[in-house]
């Protein structure tokens, strides 16, 4: 609306900031951005996931997604964050309309996004101690196991290997790191680990995480 001079139509999406999606600016909004708005940037949701649990996490306010997106671009590896340092800035905070249940959504997604719930598949052996030797390596790497899934029936390998899906905590980006380099070092054989898709445990390419569509992940 900004870029065209006036309220126009534009497509809505499903998202997380639903208060923000709506298919026309309202008068009144747009004079007022108009007058007074310098510049507009585009957040992903994984952005505006981490904001709300940022503000759960360090300054116990429950905010709703479409409230907590001013935070976004200033948080580290926003598009504003390197223009704020040093300054005061204010971020209005409006709208705590969000239930319980999406709540704990958005609180896996910021984890997820902060790099401390983690997921990758592996393949090990379908025999005894196969998992165990892959969650020994985890237990020494200091991950915490949240789910396991496995995947016998789909598979392409031998019939003694079995495909698992974990989902750990790790207490961030370095964490990370340190867990996947644990299972390399092991001989564990990863597909995905994040948003890596791993053969022969050699990175063959990353996920497209940009858009709010689409799959999880691949089949390994």
């Amino acid at each position: 609306a900004l870029a065209h001079g006036s309220p126009i139509v534009t497509p809505t999406v499903s998202t997380l900031a639903d208060g923000l999606a709506v298919p026309t600016v309202g008068s009144n909004a747009f004079l007022v951005a108009k007058e007074y708005t310098d510049d507009v940037c585009v957040v992903q949701e994984r952005e505006v996931a981490l904001s709300i649990l940022r503000l759960l996490e360090h300054e116990k306010v429950v905010v709703e997604g479409g409230g907590a997106t001013g935070l976004a671009p200033i948080l580290p590896g926003g598009q504003y964050h390197n223009q704020v340092q040093g300054k005061k800035v204010v971020v209005p905070l409006c709208g705590g309309n969000i239930d319980t249940t999406t709540l704990g959504r958005v609180m896996d997604r910021g984890l997820a996004a902060d790099e401390r719930l983690v997921r990758f598949v592996a393949e090990v052996s379908d025999r005894s101690g196969g998992i165990h030797d892959l969650t020994t390596v985890l237990k020494e790497a200091g991950a915490s196991v949240k789910d396991v899934f496995h995947e016998r029936a789909w598979l392409q390998s031998s019939v003694d290997r079995v495909q698992i899906k974990f989902i750990i905590e790790t207490t961030g980006h370095n964490h990370t790191l340190e867990v996947k380099q644990a299972l390399l070092d092991s001989g564990i054989t990863l597909l995905v680990y994040q948003n890596d898709v791993l053969v022969g445990n050699k990175l063959q390419r990353e996920l497209d995480t940009s858009t709010n569509t689409g799959p999880a992940e691949p089949a390994p």
